[in-house]
């Protein structure tokens, strides 16, 4: 099994989202490349999202998330515990070349039994 997983899309509204992920491993693997934010899960369906914030609580091992695209393009690590603010340059956005789905994916690095990680996205539609 591996990682046990959720993601819950705590707020999707016209301009902005909040979508908490959760993870705990049992030991068996590592997560790589799991599509986290789907833009066809929020309504009404952007094309991309800019991250505005990240907030996460990563133990033991850390969590690689990136833009999905053809070539995916990292934009955080995280380990620890700690808070990823980018509302001063109105948000990160996918730097994904054409095609690009908007969707942000998630891997672990590293993770044993036990391992765990929360992570609170807030982001802004883009249309």
């Amino acid at each position: 099994m591996a990682i046990t997983a959720t993601s819950a899309i705590l707020q999707d509204g016209r301009r902005n989202a909040v979508v908490q992920l959760t993870g705990i491993s049992d030991g068996s693997g590592q997560e790589i490349g799991e599509v986290k934010v789907d833009m066809n899960d929020l309504n009404p369906t952007p094309k991309s999202v800019k991250v505005n914030r990240i907030q996460y609580d990563v133990n033991g091992g850390d969590v690689k998330l990136s833009w999905d695209g053809d070539v995916d393009i990292d934009f955080a690590v995280l380990t620890g515990r700690n808070t990823l603010d980018y509302c001063k340059i109105n948000g990160m956005v996918n730097s994904v070349e054409d095609p690009k789905s908007g969707n942000i994916l998630l891997s672990t690095l590293g993770f044993e039994l036990n391992s765990s990680y929360t992570i609170k996205l807030d982001l802004i539609k883009k249309y």
